[in-house]
């Protein structure tokens, strides 16, 4: 008897959550944090393999994936409270800053010694500045472990995106100008309309929902009223093309420091946010190309070493000027590699607008993706671990 689409997807959806607990399970008596067994396990089920995921759930990766990274900018907005910057403003600031710079141009130069046209080195030096706010996010929930460096790190995430963005933005209008392009100042524009319009955004939900939620069951936001908000503000966010993470870090902010009447503002996400990880990271996985590490070569190899020299390098000239302990130093570059949508995002803008430099920029990111996504989350595990011995 042949299934039908529901039963495929029922059985789809009650298969990754049983496994994902399982590998939870797994992840708390191993090294491999929850986030890599989950991609693994996607791309093991995915077309490239077993090809066991049905193409329907597949096809709804894009809105899975905006649904729980908004979910994840919520909640990393409830972390930039006064009480949790208090102290950290300046090192978060310098780190985040130079953890976004270094990657850049430690990039751009290795792509050019490699003898890649400058104007593509320069694309790569843009999408090396983002990480991967969800990967982080799972990891640092996941160890439990809660002080001063784990605090830090995810203060620092919110910020390197911002930064990220900004770079793509100059990034995009350099290579404009290089070409002969006119109109190059746009892409300043837009990345400016996409960054202040998703702060505009951000406050006009939040600001409101400050006072509003928690209202119905006194100091506790229902899982109604969170997720209503949030849908909100992704939605009218993708429908006015600003950056929906921006948008939700923003909104989480404003309503964590202004909801006084609030025990708590993100109990109910945090009740359902786990279930769409798992569906998130196995998703990725299976979505991930495999064959593109086949073609990666020498300079995607130089890439992915550029980009982790650039991230350590980065870090760890922030922790210097700014002044900050040792293990910031050491181990905030390692906990910061993962990279994944927001790179690969950037490749898809910038390879619509240069079709010529596509052959090469999107086979090197999304084959670095597969690697960082992997591991990544391996070294950000373990930095945070190593952080807590100090």
């Amino acid at each position: 008897m042949q299934l039908n689409v529901s039963s495929q997807l029922l059985l789809a959806l009650g298969g990754i959550f049983l496994v994902g607990l399982l590998l939870s399970t797994v992840a708390q008596r191993t090294f491999l944090p929850r986030a890599t067994l989950l991609l693994l396990f996607g791309a093991i089920i995915g077309e490239d393999l077993l090809n066991l995921v049905p193409k329907l759930l597949v096809d709804r990766f894009g809105l899975i994936a905006e649904v729980t990274l908004l979910m994840v900018g919520f909640l990393l907005g409830g972390k930039l409270t006064r009480t949790s910057l208090r102290g950290h403003t300046g090192i978060s600031f310098s780190i985040s800053i130079c953890a976004a710079l270094l990657p850049a141009l430690v990039v751009c130069l290795g792509m050019i010694a490699m003898g890649v046209a400058i104007e593509i080195a320069v694309l790569l030096g843009c999408f090396a500045a983002a990480t991967a706010p969800a990967a982080i996010l799972d990891v640092v929930q996941e160890s439990g472990i809660k002080n001063r460096f784990s605090e830090l790190l995810l203060l620092i995430v919110v910020l390197d995106d911002v930064w990220a963005l900004l770079l793509f933005g100059v990034g995009m209008a350099i290579v404009t100008s290089l070409n002969g392009i006119a109109g190059e100042s746009s892409f300043i524009g837009l990345v400016a309309w996409e960054l202040g319009g998703a702060v505009i955004l951000g406050i006009a939900i939040g600001l409101p929902a400050a006072y509003l939620t928690g209202r119905i069951k006194a100091g506790k936001p229902m899982l109604v009223e969170a997720l209503g908000i949030v849908f909100l503000c992704g939605g009218i966010a993708l429908w006015l093309n600003v950056s929906f993470l921006i948008a939700a870090i923003v909104m989480g902010a404003v309503v964590a420091n202004l909801a006084r009447h609030h025990d708590y503002p993100f109990h109910a996400i945090e009740d359902i946010e786990s279930l769409f990880m798992i569906i998130f990271f196995v998703l990725a996985g299976a979505s991930l190309d495999l064959g593109a590490l086949s073609v990666i070569g020498i300079i995607g190899g130089v890439y992915i070493l550029c980009r982790a020299l650039g991230k350590y390098l980065g870090a760890w000239i922030g922790g210097f000027l700014s002044k900050s302990g040792q293990d910031y130093k050491i181990w905030m570059g390692v906990a910061l590699l993962p990279q994944a949508g927001v790179a690969i995002g950037m490749a898809l803008v910038a390879s619509n607008q240069f079709p010529e430099y596509r052959q090469i920029m999107l086979p090197i990111v999304i084959a670095s993706t597969v690697v960082f996504e992997i591991i990544g989350p391996v070294f950000t595990g373990l930095a945070i671990k190593q952080s807590n011995r100090q």
